[in-house]
């Protein structure tokens, strides 16, 4: 018998898509390993109808799994990176970041009608509420509304519930093979994305030569520098589920750029700043867009929202 490898993941349909591409690249690239998946339910699946703002932290999405790595019953664990909060418990790391997909959010309309189209007062469901406080910045006269569920739900909602659109994370609806169902690309200058949207987080244990070897396989160099610099902005800001922050980290012809905002919920207040740094110090460039915000009136809104 050959080394096995036992991989943790909630049980949602893009859960069980992102498990299985990381079982999949270790099986190609380790053919004498034994891959398996061991389903793990979360708080934050228990808690199907609570909105995301009211639920806590994100913790919720990956407290048992984590235990399970900590317990030793698994020996990685796969999340969609935006879930997972920047600090990790003692003992777990970050051991890969894959290649990350497209990074913009999504607008599925029941119409075909783009953004900029929609009549106004249009109902426009999310669960996020950095995409409503970006959204309203731009157009106030929307009608915001939370939903819960898996993307096949969201997507069942959007005519049973008569929404005029929903707006999803790209990358969930491309990985599933619903990118057809995508009416627009959200422009990221409009919407910018959450801290590692797009891209998939393997946790492990500190430590664990072994498994280490293993998961270096998963890894995209590129992403993981681009991702290092919005989470490290994310953790300097001490944002959650229930604060508005977008962060993206991307190099173009002007450099190595991280774009962040922070705003208030009601998309009154939006505060934006864009940096260039040094490729090869990607935290620093997240810590000096956070101390940026910060300046420009971001730690008045997290005291609030604190607060509130």
């Amino acid at each position: 018998m050959g080394e096995t490898l036992h991989i943790g993941s909630r049980g949602s349909q893009l859960a069980l898509w992102q498990a299985n591409w990381a079982k999949d690249c270790l099986s190609e690239a380790f053919p004498g390993v034994n891959v398996d998946i061991t389903v793990i339910r979360t708080q934050g699946d228990r808690m199907a109808e609570v909105p995301l703002s009211q639920m806590g932290g994100k913790e919720v999405w990956t407290k048992e799994i984590e235990q399970s790595l900590l317990d030793n019953q698994i020996d990685l664990a796969v999340h969609s990176l935006k879930d997972l909060p920047t600090q990790l418990p003692n003992g777990l790391v970050l051991g890969a970041i894959s290649k990350r997909e497209d990074v913009r959010d999504a607008l599925v309309s029941c119409n075909g009608q783009a953004f900029a189209e929609l009549s106004e007062g249009a109902r426009i469901a999310t669960s996020s509420l950095r995409r409503q406080a970006q959204l309203l910045h731009v157009r106030p006269d929307l009608q915001i509304e939370p939903i819960r569920g898996n993307i096949d739900t969201r997507l069942r909602k959007l005519e049973d519930e008569n929404f005029d659109a929903i707006i999803l994370a790209s990358a969930g609806l491309i990985r599933l093979g619903w990118g057809n169902r995508i009416t627009e690309f959200l422009d990221p200058v409009l919407c910018v994305p959450a801290p590692g949207q797009a891209a998939l987080g393997i946790e492990t244990r500190d430590g664990d030569e072994r498994v280490a070897r293993f998961v270096a396989a998963l890894n995209d160099s590129d992403t993981f520098r681009d991702v290092v610099a919005e989470r490290e902005m994310l953790r300097v800001l001490e944002g959650g589920c229930r604060v508005p922050i977008g962060a993206w980290a991307r190099v173009n012809d002007e450099g190595f750029l991280l774009t962040g905002v922070v705003a208030t919920p009601d998309g009154q207040r939006v505060i934006k700043e864009s940096i260039l740094g040094q490729m090869e110090a990607p935290e620093m460039l997240g810590r000096d867009v956070a101390g940026k915000l910060k300046s420009l009136g971001a730690e008045e809104i997290l005291a609030n929202l604190e607060d509130s």
